[in-house]
């Protein structure tokens, strides 16, 4: 049963005083937890790729369910091993790989050698085969140019249409057309997305977007914490979430939005060497960072997490599955982009970002702010669940609506007249109005109506028994059905309309929106950056295109410094007349691994724009970061270990350039010290023999034989560092300090008694590691044989005193041979 209530409106407020637009309201309902964790919720994305190679080109497109985009890789040269395409897969990580079923040998070969990847760490995608006509060349352009584009305006002629995608879509590239054509055909026959949907209704398609696979700098990071995911610790959560342990990533993401924490985690995964790129990322950081720009920041970081994911939102639009909430959240974020708009503008001009937020932050985005503002009445939509207007936007819904307020006094009166008519053994009426049914005339159940003979009355039409009231239709009800009509659907419907214009609007106009989350999450990341930067007192790298390696004073580890008391600092120098390949010895725990891990951290914050803990860091063209470094955290020993140190160190021999960074520590570990220094000294070696085009190396090792057998040839290109400690009496003192030399001794023993080993035991190491030097033989403790070999008689004693001589089963022979005579060497 319809109720009815008046919605007015009341003055609106915004994200914050600071950031209010000239001359614009915002909404006013305040939204519950699940509208907001609805504002933040992210579907799944897949995406599809169509893959063509021929003649030694390759072209390349993909659909992203989680934009709605498509992105293609303009035609691009790829050897026969198809290099290129499968650097494209490990970035993007496919759900399917659509191709022709008439291929190359070498696609064939490939797809299969795809397939048979049992230890890949992603699911394998699923290869599509389609009948090669699918991917013609004049049935791709049409498929292209009859596509259903909500982006681009529906007054545009076909002609006009024609040149608009021409200049979205690089039609000369022969490869590319067709392979967007065979991802039409795939996503129209398997109608991603829109499973479910009438056939009328196509796959959302918001944007065409050129990709270009990274060639930046790539990194084998097993244990530099750059990413680390862990259980949930809410009990909620432990079995379906994740979430950023103590990572790079963990301390640096202060994004306010979702769209800017994808994009920081985008940069750690494709770092880049672009040095226009890289400084005009640390010249927003910069600015931020002076005293004078923290108000602006603290501004537009606020602003910031008003920006929500506006793909989702003009996806649905695209189905008409729009929700209530989505109004709300397009408005916010519109509104608060303007205001992102007019801070930019009162920047400095000469940086980059800001002029591009300033002039592409379009009017079309004060056009979706006023259009959604003027017709959309949010406190109405949040009370009734559904879409509804404003006053004063359609005469005829304004109308209806009074009519629909007024009703309830108006049907009073009708009922006083109904029941003048009715038998007065009736004692009350009402006139009732159902929405889809219509005007009814109610009056309660009497006790004299029992059967359903009794319902009948004269002069009126029965229809239900519904809560003990029984439901009549009258020549005055079906009067107000013809003259009133079902107000409550008409309403509802000429909304609908109303919102199905908007929503075309709001389309229309998507490329600005999509241009909008691309600038604002990249000062998102920017300002997160910043905020970092600030509280952990990093400061900014330079890049020196003639230094191939780093330069670094007083580098500071980012997570170890947050977790110990107190850090010391090291500077690190690789290149030039220093040397590219620094050995690094020392005991244990006096942090040769933390020296590595920081170099190396610094290394990648530097090719990902950020700021940098160092009190100076020159970094120069790095094209890799290879990294085979001891986890503290886990104990692997025997072959085990020794596999994955040769696999890290083939991937760094192989692929290593002289721009190239090496950090390598306890390559060997848990194997054969012989073995393990064989092949450490013959790795080095290798890369010595390079001479100046050798990469930069840092060593931290245990063998000390690699310095005093001189292992490697002495030059210029080595350097031998070491780990300051100092002696006191039996105590081993650690500075933590880098300094030239080479480490006179392990100091093992000192550290297995700071973990708590017992003294005796390291008395016996020490006797046991002194023998070994001096060439003599070891012998057993002589309490401890001993024991033992009492232990030994007394149990031969008790094996003879059991037998049973008298036993005809006995076999003495058997018993000697397998009882006595082994255990002889341990009695004798």
């Amino acid at each position: 049963m319809a109720s009815h209530a008046a919605t007015p409106t009341a003055a609106p407020q915004g994200p914050g005083p600071r950031a209010t637009p000239a001359g614009f309201p915002s909404p006013h309902p305040e939204w519950g937890p699940q509208e907001a964790e609805d504002e933040d919720a992210e579907e799944p994305g897949e995406i599809h790729l169509c893959a063509l190679w021929n003649g030694g080109h390759l072209g390349i497109a993909y659909y992203d369910t989680s934009d709605s985009t498509i992105y293609f890789m303009p035609d691009a040269p790829d050897h026969e091993s198809l290099m290129l395409l499968q650097r494209v897969l490990d970035e993007i990580n496919p759900q399917s790989i659509v191709t022709t079923a008439k291929q190359d040998e070498s696609m064939t070969h490939f797809l299969g050698k795809l397939a048979s990847q049992e230890h890949r760490a992603s699911k394998k995608p699923e290869i599509i085969l389609l009948p090669s006509v699918d991917f013609g060349l004049e049935i791709s352009k049409q498929r292209l140019l009859s596509g259903n584009y909500s982006f681009i305006p529906e007054s545009m002629t076909a002609t006009e249409k024609i040149l608009f995608l021409s200049s979205i879509i690089p039609f000369d590239c022969l490869l590319t057309i067709r392979a967007l054509g065979g991802l039409f055909k795939f996503l129209g026959r398997r109608r991603i997305g829109v499973e479910l949907e009438d056939y009328n209704i196509s796959v959302p398609i918001l944007g065409f977007k050129k990709f270009l696979p990274h060639t930046s700098p790539y990194l084998l990071d097993s244990v530099l914490q750059i990413f680390k995911s862990e259980s949930h610790p809410s009990v909620y959560k432990v079995a379906s979430g994740l979430k950023e342990g103590l990572s790079l990533f963990g301390i640096l993401n202060r994004c306010r939005c979702k769209w800017g924490e994808k994009l920081l985690r985008l940069w750690f995964t494709r770092p880049t060497r672009d040095l226009e790129e890289l400084n005009s990322r640390l010249d927003v950081i910069q600015f931020f960072l002076l005293p004078q720009n923290l108000d602006i920041a603290q501004t537009l970081h606020r602003l910031m997490s008003h920006i929500k994911n506006v793909p989702m939102i003009l996806k649905r639009m695209k189905l008409s599955h729009t929700k209530v909430s989505d109004w709300h959240i397009l408005y916010k974020t519109v509104y608060s982009a303007l205001g992102l708009r007019d801070a930019c503008r009162s920047l400095p001009q000469s940086i980059q970002l800001f002029r591009d937020i300033a002039q592409e932050f379009s009017d079309d985005l004060h056009h979706i702010a006023s259009l959604i503002g003027k017709v959309v009445d949010f406190e109405g939509s949040l009370a009734e669940n559904r879409f509804t207007v404003l006053p004063n936007i359609d005469p005829e819904i304004d109308e209806k609506k009074r009519r629909l307020m007024g009703l309830p006094s108006f049907l009073t009166e009708v009922a006083r007249t109904e029941l003048e008519n009715l038998d007065s053994r009736i004692p009350s009426c009402s006139v009732i109005y159902i929405p889809l049914i219509g005007f009814l005339l109610s009056i309660p159940r009497l006790p004299f109506m029992v059967e359903a003979n009794d319902f009948e009355i004269e002069g009126l039409d029965f229809m239900f028994l519904s809560e003990e009231k029984l439901h009549y239709r009258s020549t005055r009800t079906k009067e107000l059905d013809a003259l009133l009509g079902d107000l409550h659907c008409e309403i509802r419907d000429q909304e609908t309309l109303l919102m199905h214009q908007l929503q075309c609007q709001v389309l229309a106009r998507a490329a600005v929106l999509t241009r909008v989350l691309d600038l604002a999450s990249r000062l998102d990341v920017l300002l997160a950056l910043a905020s970092a930067a600030r509280d952990y007192g990093y400061s900014r790298p330079h890049y020196c295109p003639g230094l191939h390696g780093v330069r670094i004073r007083n580098g500071r580890h980012p997570l170890m410094e947050l977790c110990a008391r107190t850090f010391v600092p090291n500077s690190a120098e690789c290149g030039g007349d220093k040397g590219k390949v620094k050995v690094i010895t020392g005991p244990n725990s006096s942090g040769k691994s933390i020296f590595l891990k920081q170099v190396g951290l610094i290394a990648f914050m530097a090719l990902v724009g950020s700021f940098v803990p160092a009190e100076e860091a020159d970094i120069g063209v790095i094209d890799a970061i290879f990294t085979r470094i001891h986890s503290c955290d886990s104990i692997s020993l025997g072959l085990s270990t020794f596999m994955i140190d040769l696999n890290q160190m083939a991937k760094a021999v192989n692929n290593a350039t002289e721009q190239s960074l090496v950090l390598i520590d306890e390559f060997g570990k848990g194997t054969n010290s012989v073995d393990g220094l064989a092949l450490l000294a013959a790795v080095i070696r290798h890369w010595l023999a390079l001479g100046p085009v050798c990469p930069h190396i840092f060593v931290a090792t245990n063998f000390l034989s690699l310095v005093q057998l001189q292992l490697l040839p002495q030059g210029p290109l080595v350097q031998y560092l070491t780990m300051e400690t100092f002696e006191d009496g039996d105590d081993l003192v650690f500075f933590y300090q880098v300094c030239e030399g080479v480490a006179s001794a392990s100091h093992a023993s000192h550290t297995a008694a700071q973990a708590g080993l017992p003294d005796s035991l390291i008395a016996r190491a020490k006797e046991v590691s002194d023998l070994i030097h001096s060439g003599k033989p070891i012998k057993p403790v002589e309490e401890l044989w001993r024991e033992n070999r009492m232990a030994n008689c007394q149990a031969l004693v008790e094996k003879f005193l059991k037998l049973d001589l008298e036993d005809p089963s006995l076999d003495l022979d058997t018993f000697m041979s397998q009882e006595v005579l082994p255990a002889a060497p341990g009695v004798l």
